[in-house]
């Protein structure tokens, strides 16, 4: 420990900015990779994206970055404490602001799950049970990147029959698709 004693005040205050902010980092990032992190998205409010930097983990990230930065700097004989805090917080803010970039493009990758139905619309499916004029049917669709079997109507005088392509136009209902055949 006699390193640790030969340190100013200033650094070792750099060196417990390093050491807390490294801790609980690792700590929160390894809770969020368990799942078990409580703020879901990481923010501390409902904010817009552009202030996902004040994340938890972003503050972790920066006391952590700041504090290795300056002690690394001010560790130097050539440099002194204004240069180690300024070269300390440029550091950490840039950290902070790539962990917000992460944690964005985490919340990107999320999907609710929830099938919308006009999605459809566009795709190209085929007729799993026979529309005939007048009367529903059945389709099976790719929606969302999952095939689903809906029911179907169509405005053609002939049938559909099983096997037929066709492409959904519209949404006739909750769970109905209007379709018509694939030329």
């Amino acid at each position: 420990m006699n390193w640790f004693t030969a340190w100013t005040t200033m650094q070792r205050f750099f060196a417990l900015c390093a050491l807390l902010g490294g801790l609980f980092f690792v700590i929160r990032t390894l809770l969020m990779f368990l799942g078990m992190d409580e703020e879901g998205d990481g923010a501390l409010s409902d904010s817009d994206s552009s202030f996902q930097f004040l994340s938890l983990q972003g503050l972790t990230a920066f006391f952590m970055m700041f504090g290795l930065v300056a002690l690394a700097l001010s560790t130097q004989n050539r440099v002194g404490n204004a240069v180690a805090i300024a070269g300390g917080l440029a550091a950490g803010a840039g950290t902070a602001w790539l962990i917000g970039k992460l944690l964005i493009g985490m919340k990107r990758l999320q999907s609710d799950g929830t099938l919308r139905i006009e999605n459809a619309v566009g795709q190209t499916g085929e007729v799993y049970l026979t529309i005939h004029p007048g009367k529903a049917g059945q389709v099976r669709v790719a929606v969302q990147g999952q095939l689903r079997l809906f029911d179907a109507v169509s405005s053609s005088q002939t049938p559909l029959k099983t096997g037929s392509q066709v492409r959904v136009s519209k949404v006739a209902g909750e769970r109905t698709l209007h379709v018509e055949p694939c030329s």
